[in-house]
């Protein structure tokens, strides 16, 4: 019996293993940088893209195989995401990218909302002439890509603005956790595009803040940057729903201030 479990999951994995041979957004990584960071990256990807499917079973061998690196980048990068909550790594059984429910995407908005908003504010505070030139130069970047309607490339353009900006916190541990939370959202392909709005659209939804930004106001970053998180998590929360028959998004969007107010 147990003979032909695990034959039943060999099976899954072949499966699935020939389908990554198909998956455009795995490329066979560049001898560059930290080789475990590009394979992070580029699994994240094909998560986001929907070409790893939640609930399904990957070989990492296969993995290793597509990206054309060995299992050691690939077994790091897969501790990394399980640790994000992104996948869950099953011994016999490979990887599995795992189900995020709406429950946790209220949940992740709730710290957002509380952490984000106070970090931006005092990330303008700290902002340097060359902080601020780099900041308009990634806006400029986000509405390019914005133009282009590469939803995916949109979203990466939007992370890098967005984690730039709290970075100047000067808050390692802030940055670790709100990188996580945006991966979390993002790596379930739980995004506002398409459904909600297009990628010219999430792209402009900046302009209060890289007003603030140059405008040195702190208070005035952190209430765009308080509106803009709720804005996407209202969007985001009305399009699941309208796509969930019987679900009603009134409840979820009620909970979203539970922290800050």
């Amino acid at each position: 019996m147990a003979l032909r479990c695990l034959q039943g999951h060999t099976l899954v994995a072949k499966v699935n293993h020939d389908k990554l041979l198909h998956m455009s957004s795995m490329q066979p990584i560049a001898p560059k940088a930290s080789l475990t960071e590009q394979v992070t990256t580029m699994i994240r990807a094909a998560i986001v893209a929907g070409e790893m499917a939640p609930g399904q079973h990957y070989s990492a061998i296969g993995i290793s195989e597509k990206l054309g690196v060995s299992r050691t980048p690939v077994r790091e990068a897969l501790q990394l995401l399980e640790k994000e909550g992104i996948v869950t790594v099953a011994k016999n059984r490979g990887v599995r990218v795992n189900q995020i429910s709406l429950e946790d995407i209220v949940e992740v908005f709730q710290l957002r909302l509380a952490i984000e908003p106070p970090a931006a504010a005092r990330g303008v505070m700290n902002a340097t002439d060359d902080d601020r030139a780099r900041l308009a130069q990634l806006h400029l970047q986000l509405l390019q890509v914005g133009q282009t309607g590469d939803g995916r490339a949109t979203l990466e353009a939007d992370r890098e603005f967005h984690l730039y900006l709290l970075g100047l916190a000067n808050n390692k541990k802030l940055d670790g956790v709100v990188g996580e939370l945006r991966n979390l959202v993002l790596a379930h392909g739980q995004t506002t595009i398409p459904y909600a709005r297009s990628s010219q659209e999430l792209a402009g939804d900046r302009e209060e803040i890289m007003a603030a930004i140059l405008a040195q106001d702190a208070p005035a970053a952190a209430t765009a940057v308080r509106e803009h998180v709720m804005r996407t998590a209202q969007m985001l929360i009305r399009s699941i729903c309208s796509r969930t028959e019987g679900m009603e998004a009134q409840p979820f969007l009620d909970r979203l201030n539970d922290l800050i107010s």
